[in-house]
């Protein structure tokens, strides 16, 4: 009995059917792994930040003593609300070994940028090149690759003087302040390369950078604001933490100056 002839039409189309079939299972199956990537919590930041005092804060509910970090420490944190187990990820902000927060990108869910809120005034310029340096990385990553949910975290604001204030307004004082110090600081940079000079990089000395990441959405000739970033949405969350005082129940605690970082997670993650 012969076989049955197919002609070249009947060939292509199911060529074509199964090329189709082949494009939307990788499609599907990139989704599922972009979507269940990365549970990891990501503390970066310039050095003296307190990065590491809020990853002891978190997982054994008092900042214990520190020092400079040279490399990276990591441990596992619970959060209550959903029940979950998230990893969090203490990167040291020295110039020459920050970038480390490169080789954790894959399973980062979360960067959250540790600022000295009660120094930024003085030392503005040198913590907006650390902060460009991370968002020139996330709008490099490839369209294909979700991109981590970016927070600033306007850490000490127990160390700002002011006065009587209570404990909120003084974390929305440092918010304040870190939001608008920052935001003026990455415009002088973003004005310098506009204008064909380079801006210097602290990753090597001398070095000049041409580095991106920080075009805004906004009107054209306007200056740069968060809220206008073409990467995303940025958060602001107010912290501290006092070393003297050991929570019995970190998860429980309202008043160890983490609470809001807490919650935003719990929301986030």
């Amino acid at each position: 009995m012969a076989l049955p002839r197919f002609n070249t039409q009947a060939i292509a189309l199911l060529s074509f059917v199964f090329a189709l079939l082949l494009i939307s299972i990788f499609v599907i199956v990139g989704k599922k792994r972009s979507k269940s990537r990365g549970n990891a919590l990501l503390l970066v930041g310039p050095p003296d930040a307190g990065k590491t005092a809020i990853l002891s804060a978190l997982v054994y509910g008092v900042a214990l003593p520190t020092h400079t970090s040279l490399q990276s420490n990591s441990a596992a944190v619970e959060l209550s609300s959903p029940k979950k187990t998230i990893r969090v990820v203490d990167i040291p902000g020295h110039p020459r070994i920050r970038d480390q927060f490169r080789e954790h990108l894959d399973d980062a869910k979360v960067i959250a940028f540790v600022v000295d809120a009660s120094t930024v005034s003085r030392n503005g310029a040198v913590v907006a090149e650390h902060l460009h340096n991370i968002l020139h990385t996330l709008t490099s990553l490839p369209p294909s690759q979700t991109l981590p949910s970016l927070v600033v975290l306007a850490h000490k604001h127990d160390l700002l003087n002011t006065g009587s204030l209570a404990t909120t307004s003084a974390s929305s004082l440092a918010l304040n302040r870190v939001k608008t110090v920052l935001e003026r600081e990455l415009e002088k940079r973003r004005a310098s390369q506009s204008g064909g000079v380079g801006v210097e990089g602290l990753g090597a000395e001398g070095e000049k950078s041409e580095m991106g990441g920080l075009d805004c959405t906004g009107p054209a000739g306007g200056a740069f604001r968060f809220e206008d970033w073409e990467g995303g949405d940025i958060s602001f969350v107010g912290t501290s933490v006092e070393a003297a005082k050991v929570s019995e129940d970190p998860e429980k605690s309202d008043d160890d100056g983490l609470a809001a970082l807490r919650d935003w997670l719990n929301e986030t993650m």
